[in-house]
Order: C-alpha cells, then structure tokens, then sequence
C-alpha cells in the first residue's frame, strides 16, 4: 500500500480499519431488508455498477473500493449525489470489503486477471457476486470459481446485461420453438479491432495508484499508463482484446437458445498491432462442436442482415435463418421475413438484470447469468486465445477439460501467479 497521502485520503472518506484476514461468514438476507452491497473497481464499468445499484429501492451500497484514489473519490462524490444520506465506506484494498460482515454482495469490475481471485475469496467470506465479465483470466480459474460458488452455496450473476432484454429473450423463444429448424451453424462476429497504442516509455508510478495491487497475480511490469485502466483489455497478461471483450456479450444468446456440446476443436487466427499492445489486433475462430459448428469473425459475415450489424448472431437451420444483435433480430423462413411467428411456452421475461441477482440473493437461487452456465459459455473464447498465440488448431477433450496430447496448449489453461498475490491456490 503507499503511503501517506493514500492513507491520509481515505481516513478523511471514512474507510473502515478493519484487519486484512478474510473472515468468513454466511450472510443471510431477509427478503424484507434491503441488501448491502459494496462495489470493487470503480471505474468505467464499476461506475455503472454502483449507480444501477444505488438506484434500486431493495439495496443499499455500504461500500466503495479501488486500487486508485482518483477513481474511489469520484465514483463516491457520483454516490453522494444518489444518496445524499448514505454512509457507504471507502477501501483500497478488496480484502477488507470481504472482511466486513456487515456487506452482503459485492460486485466486482476490475481487470479480467482479478476476476476470479476476488469472485472465490468472496465466496469464501459469504458474500454473493455480481462480476463483470469475461469470468475469469483463464479456464483454470473457472473451474476453480464453480467449485468455490457450490462448496460455499453462493449466488453469481455474470455483467451480460443484455441477457435481460427482450431481443434475447425473444430469440431464445424462437429458436427453442423450431422456427427455423434444427441449428447447424451459427455465425458470431464484432467489427472492431484492437488498437496498438503506440509505443509509449515507462513513467513514474502515481502516487494516487498502489500499482503493486493493480498488477495483482499478474507478471511484474514497468509502469505504463498506457498499459493500465481502460486499455488493459488490450494485453494478454490480463485479458484478449476486442475479442475477450465482446465474445460473452453476443455468444450468450447463442448459448442460451441452442446450448452446444461437445466441443472437439477450435482453429484461429488472427494479426498483431502495430503498437505495444499484444492482444490479438483482429481475430477469426472456428470451433466444432456436436453436429454444430460455430464461427467467429471481425467482420460481418456474408449472410442476411449482417452488413448492417456491427456485432451479431447469424443462426442457420434446416428451416430458415434468423440474425439478431443486441436490440434486434430478423426471421427468415423460405426467404420471406416472418414477424409473427407463434412460440410455445415462452421463457419468463427478466425484471432487470442487476434486481434479478437481488431476488435470486434473497431467494437464495441462481440467477439467469449463473456462474454454471456463463463458465460454459467463456471456455470456448479461451480456447481460441490459446490457438491463436499458438499458431495452429487445437484438439479438445470436452470432458475433461484438457486439449488432446498437446502439453504445450495445455500450459496456456492456467497461468501461476505471482507468488505474493497467488490468493487462491493456483500456484
């Protein structure tokens, strides 16, 4: 931790002294209490967190927490503004949040590297999750996430927010009714690329940054600003690029309506930056699954109504097509566009992706993004991460979850972390 003026900054905002032990406890939430809730990053996306949260009547925020000063004093002035009386403390280090029995859930919207290592010791300290997404760094920490989430009887919601709208939903219907038939290739694809960010020098380390904790399990580095915050997702020691970013949010729906199984392969390719950045500038995939076969590109495919979509789902049946994105969705059946298409037993219709994970918190169910289902979901992007940094296709076991006499692959599904921040075990 530095020094003085971090430690003299949050004295002044009220930030708890409570030990670094995590303590752990078993909350429970009457449905009659509002929950208490504590948000971990408060940048960018953990803005959003804690005003989708502060906004909810059912929920209390009791806690903000970040590594960088300048982000936990804005986000808490954005709060005072929400909740002029709250007495929400200020943490810069997650451990404490997860210390304090008096916090129900947390959120977490750090870098992907820290995703799972704060998701499994807050299940250790009783506390439900709302994490951001990609689930975790690597498959490792997944398997590990869904082995904390049981033991420990959790509740987690995966950030899809757009799991919870209505063109998803409707999809879903349609596909699960036979409107086009059975399903045997599905086409996925985000039109942005990577940037490379220049080459930019090492700088002097901020004195508002504990830049040891922002690294965190992840390899030791000289200080970039370039390198941190926003563009993290734009290196491999912490995440994949557009790619890693984008695959969650337009496979869910792909997922979620044709469920694949058995996956057997994925091939892909992709160019690097021109800058320092190393994540994947573009990346294309294959994977071929049980009578399915499922591709990824950055650009839109060649098929109906992908021109006109900078991220989609194209699904190709023995019936029909049908091509959606986030807001909308096109139903092809004999090359007439349907709109009325009747569908048996629709699913149940979501009131909010942030109040679902509340009432599955107080019902002490799963909730629709569950960690079961959303683990399945991210593999297949780590997959293809790992076939593009090897250069060639890779063979799968599904059921054991290790590629096919392949040590080299098998090396890229966990990474050890750094030893004095290895919280979890993997090492």
């Amino acid at each position: 931790m530095s020094q003085i003026s971090r430690r003299s900054f949050l004295k002044q905002a009220g930030v708890g002294l409570a030990g670094f032990a995590i303590i752990p406890g078993f909350a429970r939430v009457a449905p009659s209490d509002r929950l208490r809730v504590a948000h971990i990053g408060v940048n960018g996306m953990g803005n959003e967190h804690m005003n989708w949260f502060a906004n909810l009547p059912s929920v209390e925020v009791t806690g903000l927490c970040d590594v960088d000063e300048l982000h936990l004093n804005k986000t808490f002035q954005s709060l005072q503004k929400i909740v002029p009386s709250g007495k929400a403390k200020l943490y810069d280090d997650f451990r404490r949040v997860l210390d304090n029995k008096d916090i129900d859930a947390v959120t977490i919207a750090t870098p992907d590297h820290w995703h799972a290592t704060i998701a499994i010791l807050a299940f250790q300290a009783g506390k439900d999750v709302y994490g951001e997404k990609p689930l975790s760094y690597d498959i490792r920490e997944g398997q590990l996430m869904l082995a904390a989430l049981e033991k420990y009887n959790r509740v987690f919601q995966l950030g899809t927010q757009i799991h919870a709208g209505e063109t998803y939903h409707r999809v879903v219907d349609l596909i699960k009714s036979g409107a086009i038939g059975d399903v045997k290739t599905i086409r996925v694809w985000k039109d942005s690329q990577s940037p490379g960010l220049g080459n930019p020098k090492v700088q002097p380390i901020p004195k508002t940054l504990n830049y040891d904790m922002w690294l965190g399990p992840a390899p030791q580095v000289d200080y970039i600003p370039e390198r941190v915050h926003f563009n993290y997702r734009y290196f491999l020691d912490y995440s994949g690029g557009v790619f890693a970013d984008f695959w969650c949010h337009i496979s869910d729906v792909v997922w979620w309506a044709v469920q694949p199984k058995g996956l057997t392969s994925v091939s892909a390719k992709g160019g690097k930056t021109n800058g320092f950045a190393n994540a994947p500038q573009w990346l294309d995939a294959e994977f071929q699954f049980d009578g399915l076969k499922i591709y990824w590109t950055t650009n839109p495919p060649n098929v109906p109504g992908a021109k006109k979509r900078n991220i989609g789902a194209y699904f190709e049946g023995t019936k029909g097509t049908l091509t959606c994105d986030y807001s909308s969705h096109e139903l092809l059946i004999d090359g007439k566009t349907i709109t009325d298409f009747p569908v048996k037993n629709p699913i149940p219709r979501s009131p909010g992706h942030q109040q679902n994970f509340v009432d599955a918190v107080k019902t002490r169910s799963q909730p629709e993004s569950n960690l079961r289902y959303v683990r399945e979901m991210t593999l297949p992007m780590h997959l293809a991460l790992a076939s593009y940094r090897l250069g060639r296709p890779l063979k799968w076991n599904a059921t054991n979850e290790t590629f096919i006499d392949d040590a080299e692959a098998n090396a890229l599904l966990s990474r050890k972390s750094r030893k004095e921040w290895d919280l979890i075990g993997k090492n």
